[in-house]
């Protein structure tokens, strides 16, 4: 069969010599073309198995999980859960704009309560060690919303925060969040001039070699330095300071030697002092330009980038123009934080942003590897969705792609100017394995999203996240980068995906972008054999999605490299069969593949084990049992750690639903292996009788 399908490159010049040809089927493409461009899904699974089953039954309560929560417009959404911060931000917002409500106030710090450690403190990520940003932010907020500083909790908090060292310890927008709200003194802030935006593209620093988030950041916060702005609250954290505020210094201090961080660093003193006597026209522009900038990005988007610190500093920005509370624009952003809030009973907190293109995505992939159909109608109403969420205007990324269609799709409901390609891998792989009526429609989609991944691989050979290379590390040292993702560049895990959908739809190892794909990540590879997670916690999640992207543009599972990736998987399996890696291993490598099992890393290990040729191994029975015996009679799975990831070191994410399709994934392809090597044993056993 797989010789009778042409080449993707073949199937592109043969769809547009035909677009014009007779309509057979009364769409415009004659149907025999939509036959070979049907971007058919591997036809790897055999439905049906022995009565009882268990692996069959498993799957089954799974399938059923994620057909009843299927949301009438098609689409699927987990919670996307963060650490406490997003939290005491909302309960700082409320008294940034003097409108307090006193329920909401009081769920979000009973929230912040649950969630303080035994020591005082508060962490980023589950089972994690207090942090002190985190734990400053949530004291400040239960302060603002009338605990007192003697209150056991928290005098213990105090105690923790003094033990970490205090304010001056704060990240660099912790900091300047302080500095707004008169808790710091804005000269230990870092410096966020608004005159940067006067940078041409062609400078060797702009905005455009910030990655987006931190472009979305950044922006608003240039605006609300140049202002000077701030808001008096009614209460102080002075007893935070390790020394008397008064007599607080920064920790920053330049090498002995000529750097590019003492460089940054002098030019964050610069800059402060240039504050105090700045070019009036200058500045003004600068601000003009920025406002401009920000109002332009907010449309056909959730929000200023459609994340919370975009949305939040959208609106401290606002504000420091004079905008009142009641302006339309502070309303909108104002709309889109009600948005991201999470309740339950008792309590209330806030997301960083919605997963529902990412996890649509997977849920369709999950599912057709289970088996439905793919015209079931719950594949065809999520491909329905998926295909009105395409890009079709051009964003930030154009500016280093000027030559190439808009196409690609984002992570959340709205961000027109922000496609990323890992969700267009994984929204294309979903596409491809749904029948849908418009299916001349369909065809030009995959193509345009295909070409758009193409245009988007950067030089080195790999794929950013939302921008093609965006890699100047240098940048890395200016003061307020400090949390070490101010850029987005080429990283295995985005890159394997890529690979993942090219391999799917004809691209093989002779193609120059998958070479050049496959040279960077062998130059990636650690030497005990595993790849970087960035996307995902993470030496596992790195590896499991290097060697699927792998595995599908024809890699020989067999080479050095491959058995040693396939060799580190194995070799971290837990005694209890599953796999878990904490995000301590971000910050220690030593720590890496180390932590309880948990069902979405578990599924990722056997995943990538399957994709290395491993099948038969006992490591991926084990990982299969662990997960057949920890699903739970919903068909779901419980899982307490934070498996994603944010900004290494500094920012963690729980996605709620990796949990569930991931495991239905894994199971699925084991199950489908399995039974596709018992009908070739079959074949085999016949052809020799």
């Amino acid at each position: 069969m797989d010789d009778l399908i042409p080449t993707f490159l073949d199937r592109v010049s043969m769809y547009w010599q035909t677009l014009s040809a007779p309509a057979e089927n009364g769409k415009g493409i004659p149907q025999a073309v939509l036959e070979r461009f049907a971007f058919n899904a591997p036809r790897d699974f055999l439905p049906g198995g022995p009565a009882g089953d268990v692996l069959d039954e498993v799957i089954r309560k799974t399938q059923d999980y994620f057909l009843r929560t299927q949301r009438p417009d098609g689409y699927w959404v987990g919670e996307l859960e963060a650490d406490a911060t997003l939290t005491a931000d909302y309960i700082l917002l409320m008294h940034f704009l003097g409108e307090v409500d006193e329920r909401e106030q009081q769920r979000a710090a009973r929230y912040l309560l649950k969630k303080q450690l035994a020591d005082g403190g508060w962490n980023i990520y589950a089972n994690g060690p207090s942090e002190v940003s985190a734990s400053v932010k949530a004291y400040f907020a239960l302060k603002l919303a009338g605990y007192s500083p003697e209150d056991p909790f928290m005098q213990k908090a105090r105690l923790c925060i003094l033990g970490l060292g205090g304010v001056m310890k704060c990240n660099a927008f912790t900091k300047i969040y302080l500095a707004i709200f008169g808790q710091l003194d804005w000269k230990w802030a870092p410096a966020t001039p608004a005159e940067m935006m006067l940078f041409p593209s062609i400078f060797p620093f702009n905005i455009y070699e910030m990655s987006y988030w931190s472009r979305c950041i950044v922006v608003p916060l240039t605006i609300v330095s140049a202002r000077g702005s701030g808001v008096k609250v009614a209460v102080n954290i002075d007893e935070l300071y390790t020394v008397p505020r008064g007599q607080a210094r920064d920790d920053i201090r330049r090498d002995q030697r000529l750097t590019w961080r003492n460089f940054f660093i002098n030019a964050d003193w610069f800059f402060k002092r240039y504050d105090r006597h700045h070019i009036g026209f200058l500045r003004r522009w600068a601000v003009e330009r920025a406002v401009t900038w920000v109002l332009a990005r907010v449309e056909k988007s959730g929000g200023l980038g459609a994340i919370w610190p975009g949305i939040i500093n959208t609106i401290f920005a606002l504000k420091a123009l004079g905008y009142p509370n009641d302006h339309p624009q502070v309303r909108r952003a104002l709309q889109e934080v009600q948005l991201l809030k999470i309740e339950d009973e008792d309590s209330l907190h806030m997301q960083p942003c919605v997963s529902p293109v990412w996890d649509t995505g997977w849920a369709v992939i999950a599912l057709h590897d289970s088996g439905l159909p793919r015209n079931h109608q719950a594949l065809v109403r999520a491909g329905e969705w998926l295909l009105t969420k395409e890009v079709r205007e051009y964003g930030d990324w154009r500016l280093k792609c000027p030559n190439v269609e808009p196409s690609g799709w984002y992570f959340e409901y709205d961000n027109e100017w922000y496609p990323d390609t890992d969700d267009s891998a994984v929204v294309l792989m979903g596409l491809q394995r749904a029948v849908l009526p418009q299916a001349g429609k369909k065809a030009e989609t995959l193509l345009r999203g295909t070409r758009w991944l193409l245009g988007m691989q950067c030089s080195d050979g790999g794929w950013g996240a939302f921008d093609r290379d965006n890699n100047r590390k240098v940048f890395n040292h200016i003061p307020f980068a400090d949390f070490g993702a101010l850029l987005d560049p080429s990283t295995s895990d985005v890159t394997g995906r890529c690979l993942d959908w090219l391999g799917r739809v004809g691209f093989g190892l002779s193609h120059p972008a998958v070479q050049k794909a496959v040279e960077f990540l062998r130059s990636e590879q650690e030497t005990d054999g595993s790849w970087f997670g960035r996307w995902g916690c993470n030496y596992v999640y790195g590896t499991w999605s290097v060697l699927s992207g792998l595995a599908s543009v024809g890699e020989d599972v067999r080479g050095n490299y491959i058995r040693h990736a396939a060799d580190w998987l194995k070799g971290v399996q837990l005694g209890d069969g599953g796999w878990g890696e904490r995000c301590d291993s971000y910050e220690d490598p030593g720590r890496k593949g180390k932590g309880p099992s948990t069902p979405s890393q578990t599924a990722w290990a056997i995943m990538g084990l399957l994709a290395a040729g491993e099948a038969d191994s006992s490591e991926v029975k084990k990982g299969i049992e662990y997960l057949v015996r920890t699903q739970k009679a919903d068909g779901t799975w419980a899982e307490e750690e934070f498996t994603a990831t944010g900004f290494p070191r500094f920012f963690y994410l729980e996605y709620h639903e990796y949990r569930n399709y991931f495991p239905l994934m894994a199971m699925s392809r084991y199950r489908n292996l399995c039974r596709q090597n018992q009908a070739k044993k079959v074949t085999v056993d016949s052809e020799i009788c």
